[in-house]
């Protein structure tokens, strides 16, 4: 974008740029569907004929544990085919200016491999994989489970993806760490979600509640529009590199 075609930003968000010493980036599927990543499902195949509660959750893994292990097994090519975004990478980058913190909805691992280094996953890692019965922790699983569950060397439990279904509480510390995180940010960036699926919804509102600049990054407004301080419709994979620009420029002057 050349300067002509800078965006500009409004004076109140830029002077806050300038005080903040901590930024959250509260983030959700849009982010990703910016790298190709579907929001759940790819426009053909033959998963579109059962609805996503259908296969992400627990009862539907134990009556039918091949299909779903297969189906996880589709969305964990198609995250392994794509690359983070300049929204991902800006983010790693404001690491260089600011005490920065990841709160993801996302499961796709891309804010780790754009180079995030405190990244809460409040739904968990598709790259992940436990036991069922011994909770033991899978990585990587060899090529013969392509299309079958695998079981655990420990206990022969079931292995099933490390993400949270329908139906499920937020396992371990994410949610509590990511609300701390909330309590303590000066701005928190609301960044390709709608914010409507709690409890992760609470984390932008906790970060107002506790004094915190808010600012929403979405193509549209959201249910949470009318509480932001600060809206910017577009793609997060434009805007978030501006933004890191204005710190640039402001720390090399």
């Amino acid at each position: 974008m050349d300067k002509k075609n800078k965006m500009e930003f409004k004076k109140e968000f830029v002077e806050k740029l300038k005080e903040a010493e901590s930024l959250l980036f509260f983030t959700g599927a849009g982010i990703s569907a910016e790298s190709g990543v579907p929001t759940f499902r790819g426009k053909d195949g033959i998963w579109n004929k059962l609805k996503p509660e259908e296969l992400a959750n627990f009862n539907a893994f134990i009556k039918n544990p091949d299909m779903v292990w297969e189906w996880y097994q589709y969305r964990r090519k198609i995250v392994e085919n794509v690359e983070p975004n300049p929204g991902h990478y800006a983010i790693a980058e404001f690491e260089n200016y600011y005490k920065v913190d990841v709160v993801t909805q996302n499961v796709d691992n891309l804010h780790k491999r754009a180079g995030s280094t405190s990244i809460e996953e409040l739904h968990g890692s598709i790259v992940r994989n436990f036991c069922i019965d011994c909770k033991t922790y899978y990585y990587d699983l060899d090529e013969e489970f392509e299309n079958k569950v695998p079981k655990c060397k420990k206990c022969n439990g079931l292995i099933r993806p490390d993400v949270v279904w329908f139906g499920e509480s937020l396992r371990g510390d994410a949610y509590p760490n990511s609300e701390q995180k909330a309590k303590s940010c000066d701005i928190c960036f609301v960044v390709g979600t709608s914010a409507i699926v709690y409890p992760a919804a609470y984390i932008p509102i906790t970060a107002k509640e506790y004094g915190a600049y808010i600012v929403e990054i979405n193509l549209e407004p959201t249910e949470l529009t009318p509480h932001i301080n600060y809206s910017i419709f577009g793609k997060s994979g434009e805007i978030l590199p501006e933004i890191l620009r204005i710190v640039k420029d402001r720390n090399h002057n």
